[in-house]
Parts: structure tokens; sequence; C-alpha cells
């Protein structure tokens, strides 16, 4: 079982045409918080536009991937956050459920369940997030008997660094608790801002020391060097570097894996760095990358739980990111044909 945390957002996404982008300012390829004139988006796409409704939110994407890769039967996920209570926390348990998820959302009644545009034209997407509930999970709900039980029972946890925004005790919490228990603590940087900004930086280093496996992509891996005071751009280096940091459960050591799109993937543990190379989606087959690294991370995560070595991980992590990248949005297939 993979338990996992980040801010749920229900994913509204539409084919839409020019007009709509120019009426609320929206570019193509952009990936943007709502202000208040986007307020009005959200029901003009499901009123006017044939939207799909999709489990989203970067930790929740992982999981689903997870789910969907894992031979074990549905709900052999755990997934936590915070939701409102209205009809988007229906669609949103009602896509995740669907997807095999065991969904376990603290509501906040006073706030609505965060959302994401995905304004789609020409096979690009302009994304606005509006997070609302997804900001405001308390660990009061994870320490719920029934909800600690999951946490309890499950092989690896994974947060994704936003989270660190939203409830860092919580991480804390499962972190130190996968250290005495030997599970598999897993995180994810997520985004430069994390390690740019002091106090978030501060949490990622209060929770290295429990860190089994620690991912990112090559900015994410520069920007953390950077903090750090590394003068190296090189991802394998910083890979090696951050792999031998201080480490509370020592009888095993971090791993560390850094994408680089279509560069190799860089993965250090044990005082060396391995590079995979990725296999190549042919251009024409290529849609929307994407939701890549999310779903890399969920396929890396649903091999470490069957105990698989790193080498099938990154295999497995490689063919889920290349699926993701063939559709639009984190839609994933029926069947998954990972062998």
């Amino acid at each position: 079982m993979t338990q996992r945390t980040r801010n749920p957002l229900l994913d509204i996404s539409a084919v839409v045409d020019q007009a709509l982008l120019d009426k609320y300012g929206l570019k193509l390829g952009d990936q943007i918080l709502a202000e208040d004139k986007h307020q009005p988006l959200y029901p003009e796409l499901e009123k006017d536009y044939k939207v799909e409704y999709i489990a989203g939110g970067a930790t929740q994407n992982t999981i689903r991937v997870a789910q969907w890769m894992l031979p074990q039967a549905p709900k052999s996920t755990t997934y936590f956050g915070c939701v409102g209570k209205d009809h988007h926390a229906e669609l949103l348990r009602e896509v995740a459920s669907k997807d095999g998820v065991d969904a376990r959302y603290f509501v906040d009644e006073s706030t609505p369940t965060g959302t994401c545009a995905a304004c789609i034209m020409g096979g690009e997407r302009s994304l606005v997030a509006n997070l609302a509930a997804a900001n405001n999970y308390k660990i009061e709900h994870l320490k719920e008997a029934a909800n600690w039980s999951a946490v309890e029972a499950a092989k690896v946890i994974y947060s994704a660094g936003f989270f660190i925004t939203v409830s860092p005790d919580s991480m804390m919490e499962v972190a130190k608790h996968a250290a005495k228990s030997g599970q598999y603590y897993c995180l994810n940087i997520s985004a430069p801002f994390l390690c740019e900004v002091p106090p978030f930086k501060k949490t990622i280093m209060e929770l290295m020391p429990y860190v089994d496996f620690f991912f990112g992509n090559e900015n994410e891996a520069r920007a953390f060097a950077k903090s750090e005071g590394w003068e190296t751009e090189d991802v394998g280096e910083i890979a090696l570097r951050v792999s031998k940091m201080p480490k509370e459960n020592g009888s095993r050591g971090r791993v560390v894996v850094f994408t680089q799109g279509k560069d190799p993937t860089m993965v250090a543990t044990n005082g060396t760095v391995k590079g995979y190379p990725v296999t190549l989606v042919p251009a024409d087959k290529l849609v929307d990358t994407n939701g890549a690294g999310d779903a890399f991370v969920g396929g890396f995560l649903s091999q470490l739980a069957q105990e698989k070595d790193l080498d099938e991980c990154v295999r497995a992590g490689n063919y889920a990111g290349g699926v993701i990248i063939q559709s639009s949005g984190t839609q994933l297939p029926e069947q998954c044909e990972y062998k």
C-alpha cells in the first residue's frame, strides 16, 4: 500500500476557443493561480463547454498513476487532502474512486473545493488553479484512528514539496513514523521556489534526515544546489551530494532521483551516480508534457511498493511518463500494459 498527501484539485478540462482565452487574459502554456477576475471561468466552462473531470493536483496525479500500475485490487493506495462540502467535492470523490484510489478527504465546510481549469486549444493548455480548500488540511484529520491506521499499513509514504505550504507538521509526523517503523518516506522538491523561500527550505532540511527517496527535476535540483551554496549545475553531482546528507535511519542509504525531460534520469545512492536513458516518445505522438514528472514518480513508487530494484523502478517511471505525455491532461488508458 502507498499513502500520500498533497493539495487535491478537481481538474475541469475542456477544449476551448481563443475568445474564452482572451476574455480571461489566458495564454497557452501558462500555469497560474486564479485571481478574482478568473472566478467566473469555472462555471462558464461547465455551462458552455464539454468538460471532463479528473482527480488532479500533483500528488493525486502521482497516486492515480501508481494505483494504475499496481497489480493489486483497487484501493491499494490511500490519499489525504482537503476539500470543501460541495458538488465539486462529490465529483472529486467520484473520479478518484473510479481510478481505484482510497481518497480520504478532510472537509472544510467554510471553503469551496479546489479546482483547476484546464483550457485546451490546439493541443496546448492554459491552467488556472483555484486552490481554495486544498490549502486547509489539518493534522488532526491525519491523526484520526482510521486514517492513522492507513499510515501504519503503508509500505511507502510520499509527500510533494507543495504540501510544505499547507501542513508541514503532517509531513514531519509521517516522516518520523516511517523512519521508526522501517517504511519508505519519499519527498519531491516539486518546485524551485520551495528551495528559494527560506521558511520552506528550512522545512525541507528538517525533513531531509528522514527522506529515503528524494525526487525532483533538473531545475529543482539546481535550485536546491544554489540554496546550499554549491557552485555546480551538474545534476548528477548534485544528486550525489544530496544522497550523502545526514540520515536518521542510517541502516539504508538515501536514493536521489532527478529527471531531466528527454535527457537521462540521474540516480544517486551509496556513493555512486548512474544515468538512465529515457525512451523517447515519437514527436507525432507527443500531446502534452504537463504531468510527466508526477507520472514518473507514480510509476517509480508502484515498483518500490513491490520491493523491485532501482533499475525496475526507473524503468516503470519512464514508462508512466511516456504514457501520460501522449494524452491531454493526466488521463490514463483503461488498461496498463507495463510488463
